[in-house]
């Protein structure tokens, strides 16, 4: 039973690592989305004063 037990806390600690990664690395590409947003944003308001 203990060997059981020490089996389960060892994958959902491994899943719990896994998924902070995993939410990190989205976290990385939605603020690269967000910064091309900015730029082309940013680009477009130039183009339209000159």
């Amino acid at each position: 039973m203990k060997k059981t037990a020490s089996i389960i806390a060892v994958l959902l600690f491994s899943i719990g690592l896994t998924a902070c990664n995993t939410m990190r690395g989205m976290g990385r590409d939605i603020e690269r989305g967000g910064e091309k947003v900015q730029g082309a944003a940013t680009n477009s308001q130039q183009n339209m004063s000159k």
